[in-house]
């Protein structure tokens, strides 16, 4: 399957009942040989509007942050767990979850990453797969609001850079 046919699965999908408060799907985004995944919890409103995931304020963030540490946002193939927007921007409940995974697993057989990075508490239920390495950071929106967890942030994003150095 390719990832144009995958993406029009995601955006078509009725496996749990997000789709019907979203405004469209946001099945990520990136290069199709990206060494890097990242992995975030759900859409939120900038993402449902736009269709893209991280765009709104963690998104602007997390550009940044990687962007100082000398990643190019571009080279990263980057999507959440739930491809829908939740109510309220709430955590996704077990069952959205499961309704979503089957999609994330095929992305990750599609991308075929060497690292792919958790963005977050909800994001670490990403099933793991031999031959890939796993690193959980914390998510770019805790980490905007609290002074001790932006310097974590920051210190696991430049050790991401050091992994990419690494693997080029």
């Amino acid at each position: 399957m390719s990832i144009e046919q995958l993406n029009e699965q995601i955006r078509n999908c009725r496996r749990c009942p997000l789709w019907q408060g979203a405004t469209q799907a946001v099945p990520g985004e990136g290069p199709i040989d990206a060494k890097v995944m990242l992995v975030g919890q759900n859409p939120g409103a900038e993402e449902d509007k736009a269709g893209r995931p991280f765009v709104g304020r963690a998104g602007k963030f997390l550009t940044k942050t990687l962007a100082e540490n000398g990643i190019n946002r571009a080279e990263l193939f980057i999507t959440n767990i739930v491809k829908h927007i939740t109510p309220g921007n709430r955590k996704p409940s077990a069952d959205e979850i499961a309704a979503c995974i089957p999609y994330l697993l095929a992305q990750i057989a599609i991308v075929k990453p060497k690292v792919i990075v958790l963005l977050g508490a909800t994001a670490k239920e990403t099933p793991r797969l031999e031959g890939i390495e796993y690193m959980e950071i914390i998510h770019p929106s805790a980490a905007m609001r609290f002074k001790n967890m932006r310097e974590k942030f920051e210190k696991q994003i430049a050790e991401l850079a050091l992994r990419l150095q690494r693997l080029a």
